[in-house]
């Protein structure tokens, strides 16, 4: 049962939002740096808060001339630039919802994204363009920046037809701040999840608010740190656990097109940067290079305190969280020692709860299903964009959410990470679900089942290798067949998703009620290594 949000008046956020908190910090502190710009080509840019704040207005203007109205969903697919955090903000301003994508998506994703969620218009980059424009035709306008993450674009990428992201740019007077609104959505972000196609989380902007004050808390952060951002603004770690985190102390947002270990350092030094998010595959890149003196007070990461703490002369602090908590449910202590490659504590924001399959409570030392509740719209995502049954089924019978992932509880009260669903990937830091792939490998003639499952990955984590019940088929069929579905794959899905490998099997091991055992798949992966 979905719990509620009993009196929306009264919370921590009451009487405010998100377009009134970037206009405090840019009256309060107008010349402190909020967003530094540094581009792998072009020249680095610097904008104050005044700055940032004057070109959301401008940006926010443009977008109301071109008829964006309170509610109306505009489409960010861009990787990072200062553009989509400019973009993102100015949707809040005009009470407009921010649909961020991930920029690795192909067009049949795009076009569902931009057609569930009814998108009016988008923003995007030359390299983007042609894309989106033949995955989006409903689209009334696009919008293109015009450098591609500080680059200059290919020749011919911008289709005519298009205008430059400069044109957005009007008279800031004429989008004056609204009245606050904290229960407003204020974002989508289309997540996998165990249904076929990905669901949209919707944001609004307590949760935004929620996000922010907790992840500076958590962090640590206060109006001095340089937050270095370098994962996907169109993911919940860089909105969140980056740049809110950054804007609610009044902080500073360095931010990189990408990670890059060649320039990690050199920009971590140049501009004294604090604190940042680490995934295993970044830690992996560093451990080669050679650590200088820096600045880093904390590092971010799912586990705390790796033995790898050591060589970087830095403490990470562990945590956990997903799309659908805005913020982190564990985490480790800034302040205290944490229990070495734990997932810290649960959060006191929240109700964390660890049940065995018939959903009692686990006892300390076993592994359990890793379940939250909290309030949604505030601490927990408002809902799943126009799909009220996904909601609904997302929560247990005592309102707890259901996260898929599985911890186990230690006598010293940390978490530890067991695993994941097994129809979850996690592949190179992205979730995918196995019925997402499936859906599109069923798509191909011949194929009687399929199943995918996960590979493990020395720097990806996870892969996911396909599996395909064809009986009695030939050498030929089977490299043919193979063929047909990577091909399909790679037309409609995510690089990340598409199978590293296809086997097709005469039968298929079976548990009770003749389900796909899944389990067996992943042993004959495990045996062949």
């Amino acid at each position: 049962m979905r719990p509620k949000l009993a009196n929306p008046h009264v919370h921590p956020f009451a009487g405010f939002d998100i377009p009134h908190l970037l206009a405090l910090h840019a009256e309060s502190r107008p010349e402190h740096p909020f967003l530094i710009w540094e581009p792998f080509e072009g020249e680095p840019a610097i904008w104050s808060y005044r700055r940032f704040y004057e070109d959301v207005r401008r940006v926010a203007a443009g977008l109301q001339s071109r008829g964006v109205k309170p509610g109306a969903r505009v489409l960010l697919h861009l990787d990072n630039c200062p553009e989509i955090l400019i973009s993102w903000f100015a949707c809040a301003h005009l009470g407009a919802v921010a649909l961020t994508t991930n920029a690795r998506s192909v067009a049949d994703e795009l076009n569902y994204f931009a057609g569930h969620s009814h998108a009016v218009g988008a923003i995007t980059q030359p390299k983007f363009a042609g894309l989106v424009a033949s995955s989006c035709p409903d689209l009334g306008w696009i919008v293109v920046t015009s450098h591609d993450n500080g680059a200059a674009p290919a020749p011919g990428h911008m289709p005519a037809r298009m205008d430059s992201f400069a044109s957005l740019y009007g008279d800031a007077d004429a989008a004056p701040l609204r009245a606050p609104d904290p229960m407003r959505p204020i974002s989508i972000q289309y997540t996998s999840g165990t249904t076929a196609r990905p669901k949209g989380v919707l944001w609004t902007h307590a949760n935004a608010l929620w996000g922010a004050k907790l992840c500076a808390q958590n962090e640590d952060l206060g109006s001095t740190d340089r937050h270095l951002t370098y994962l996907p603004l169109f993911h919940t770690n860089a909105q969140s656990y980056s740049v809110l985190a950054a804007l609610w102390v009044g902080a500073t947002v360095v931010l990189l097109p990408r990670f890059s270990a060649s320039r990690f350092w050199e920009v971590s030094l140049r501009r004294a940067t604090t604190w940042t998010s680490m995934v295993p595959f970044c830690l992996k890149a560093l451990l080669g290079r050679e650590v200088p003196a820096h600045h880093y007070r904390y590092w971010g990461n799912g586990v705390c305190e790796p033995a790898s703490d050591a060589h970087f002369k830095v403490k990470t602090i562990g945590w956990w969280g997903m799309t659908e908590t805005i913020t982190h449910g564990t985490v480790g202590n800034p302040h205290l020692p944490d229990m070495p490659m734990t997932m810290g504590r649960p959060s006191p924001a929240y109700e964390i709860a660890v049940v065995d399959e018939n959903g009692k409570s686990t006892e300390p030392g076993e592994t359990g299903a890793l379940r939250i509740r909290g309030i949604p719209g505030l601490s927990l995502f408002s809902e799943y964009l126009d799909n009220p049954r996904a909601t609904e089924e997302s929560f247990d019978e005592h309102g707890f959410f259901i996260t898929g992932d599985r911890v186990k509880v230690l006598t010293s009260g940390y978490l530890q990470f067991a695993d994941r669903d097994k129809d979850m990937l996690k592949v190179g830091g992205e979730n995918v679900a196995a019925s997402e792939i499936e859906r599109v490998i069923m798509t191909v003639p011949g194929i009687h089942e399929c199943a995918v499952v996960a590979r493990k990955d020395p720097m990806l984590d996870e892969v996911p290798i396909a599996f395909l019940l064809v009986p009695d088929a030939s050498e030929d069929m089977v490299r043919k067949l193979g063929e047909a579905v990577l091909s399909a794959c790679t037309n409609s899905l995510a690089s990340f998703k598409v199978p590293r490998e296809v086997r097709v099997l005469d039968a298929f091991p079976r548990s009770t009620l003749e389900k796909i055992a899944k389990a067996e798949l992943r042993r004959m992966l495990e045996n062949r290594e």
